[in-house]
């Protein structure tokens, strides 16, 4: 049988209501809260992987200004779809959930062979994610229900490069769960 995981990436204060804040990005946290109880429901480990930078100091902040800074509310994942207790939290410092955080070793702990990601931003953060899982021999879903960007065509591109150069499995949440459903009946 199949083994996921859930990677809830960077559904963070600052991104949704802080120094990053994008309007758009409002639209998915129902489907990614009732995507995450659904889960849960399956136990389906979840993996949220959260911006948090040093000030000042990451790359990543030159480009896009002070935001999600370690041990401050914009680092915060929002209210609307906090984690629960068996939830699993990984830090990172970059846009890959993998580059230099435990995110792999803790998949292999957990036996998973398939990540499926949900979060912000599907060009940005969602992409780099679903290019290290590849790399790493990793099956990738991208939930395109529970993922956005800051613009509908950057959302596009983003999904479609995923499907074409990294055989990312591009589908609703719905239809993911209603697979995870038909196959353990199976």
């Amino acid at each position: 049988m199949t083994r996921y995981a859930i990677l809830v990436i960077d559904m963070l204060y600052d991104f949704f209501y802080g120094s990053l804040k994008c309007e758009r990005l409002h639209r998915i946290i129902p489907n990614v809260k009732q995507a995450l109880e659904r889960a849960r429901d399956f136990r389906i480990p979840i993996i949220y992987v959260n911006d948090a930078h040093l000030p000042y100091i990451d790359r990543e902040l030159k480009l896009w200004g002070q935001h999600a800074i370690r041990n401050t509310k914009g680092a915060q994942v929002i209210e609307e779809v906090k984690p629960l207790p068996g939830d699993y939290i990984i830090t990172k410092r970059r846009y890959s959930a993998f580059f230099e955080t435990e995110l792999d070793l803790l998949l292999r702990e957990l036996d998973i062979d398939v990540v499926v990601l949900m979060g912000v931003h599907t060009h940005v953060c969602i992409l780099h994610t679903a290019a290290d899982a590849f790399f790493r021999g990793y099956g990738v879903i991208v939930l395109s229900d529970c993922v956005e960007a800051a613009t509908e065509e950057e959302h596009q591109w983003a999904l479609n490069y995923m499907k074409k150069y990294y055989g990312v499995k591009i589908m609703t949440s719905e239809e993911f769960f209603d697979m995870v459903y038909t196959e353990r009946c199976a």
